[in-house]
């Protein structure tokens, strides 16, 4: 049998050579969820910034001009070298990055007073563990941000979301419920303040593109638009070209 890769590999594999294509991602480098994070983080300072799962780095710079430190951590070496050229030019001397497992960080305990992840951990293979590893390297009272997409809850709805989430990239593992994002959050030492929601428009053409999508993939996805029961199809908006809405959730959450 062939070998197959790892979940860390099969997402280095997915996104280091699509770096580029997340670094000058409209969806990724802009946004109200966005402006909010930085509205936050500007009210609180941190002297230590940890960006969790950075992909393009769109957290990074946000929280660059408001931290003293900020850490970029990715499991994609060629994701951070990107990240890492981008904000060189952009002037953002206080972003360093580190090629690490979530779940695994490189930092010491309480090191660290701010922490922020956004469209990462629906990629992230054990949720739990890298909620816990978040919260040992924050100091007691820090605050941390997760933003990405969620479950509308509903199973009809979520069983539709995951299909295309991973038919679109195999390195999907779940778009969590915010029931379920409450409850890890809690078991893993954080007390939750508030949750803010958004809904966010997918183009489909630049979505299958930003992330290389096969054709037999992106046209399976259509198909399954063209059949889906009129709640789903309304839910989530479907247009004839494939793009559609969904559920974005930001929930902040302070180290207990």
């Amino acid at each position: 049998m062939t070998r197959k890769d790892s979940q860390s590999e099969l997402v280095e594999r997915q996104f280091g050579a699509q770096a580029a294509a997340y670094v000058a991602s409209p969806v990724h480098a802009s946004g109200p969820d966005l402006d909010w994070l930085s509205a936050r983080v500007a009210a609180l300072r941190p002297a230590l910034a940890l960006d969790l799962g950075a992909g393009g780095g769109h957290v990074s710079y946000a929280l660059a001009p408001h931290a003293g430190r900020v850490i970029a951590c990715d499991l994609s070496p060629r994701m951070l070298a990107a990240v890492a050229q981008t904000a060189a030019g952009r002037g953002l001397a206080n972003i360093e990055t580190r090629a690490c497992n979530v779940a695994a960080l490189p930092i010491e305990d309480g090191a660290a007073d701010f922490a922020a992840s956004r469209f990462s951990a629906h990629h992230w293979g054990d949720l739990a563990a890298g909620l816990k590893e978040a919260r040992r390297v924050l100091a007691a009272g820090s605050t941390a941000i997760f933003m990405d997409a969620v479950s509308p809850g509903r199973p009809l709805l979520d069983t539709w979301l995951q299909g295309i989430e991973w038919l679109r990239d195999p390195s999907h593992v779940r778009d969590y419920g915010s029931d379920e994002w409450i409850a890890l959050l809690q078991a893993a030492g954080f007390t939750l303040q508030r949750v803010q929601r958004f809904r966010l428009h997918i183009d489909f053409a630049s979505w299958i593109a930003r992330i290389g999508t096969p054709p037999l993939q992106a046209e399976a996805i259509l198909a399954l638009q063209r059949q889906a029961p009129a709640e789903v199809a309304a839910h989530f908006d479907f247009a004839d070209d494939g793009s559609f809405t969904f559920d974005i959730a930001c929930f902040e959450a302070v180290a207990a």
